[in-house]
């Protein structure tokens, strides 16, 4: 069962790092939900349902973006065959062009972020999903 979990977010972060992102929707529960906090606490938006997830990560992040993802450490707790939760620690990078926003105001060219994600794991019909992502950011370094 641990493994199965591992790989599920071994899933999660190939798909985000090769942009495939109905693969990546797909491995959410029909109404999961991915949620992160800044590094100062606040919460961003709440993604809800695979919807969402598909198309709102991809508009936030932008086009021509490269995506590098590495997950370490993992702490699984099963809480039944059907249920358990997680930690990963997490780093990640975003690269993209120079643009501006709908203001004129400059968005980031490179993003390199560290943290954890801590997944809520589903078992449906004897297949694991992510029911819940929630990403927390210990630091973010930003290159305008």
């Amino acid at each position: 069962m641990h493994e199965d979990l591992r790989r599920l977010m071994a899933c999660y972060v190939y798909a985000a790092d090769h942009q495939r992102w109905a693969d990546l929707a797909a491995l959410f529960t029909l109404d999961g939900r991915f949620t992160h906090r800044n590094v100062d606490g606040t919460f961003a938006r709440p993604l809800e349902g695979r919807g969402d997830i598909s198309t709102i990560i991809p508009a936030t992040i932008g086009p021509d973006a490269v995506i590098i993802h590495h997950l370490f450490s993992d702490e699984i707790d099963v809480e039944s065959a059907t249920s358990a939760r997680g930690v990963w620690a997490m780093e990640d990078l975003i690269t993209r062009p120079a643009s501006t926003d709908e203001t004129g105001e400059a968005q980031f060219t490179a993003m390199h972020g560290f943290g954890h994600y801590r997944p809520r794991f589903a078992k449906i019909d004897g297949t694991w999903y992510i029911a819940e992502l929630n990403l927390t950011r210990l630091r973010v370094d930003f290159t305008y």
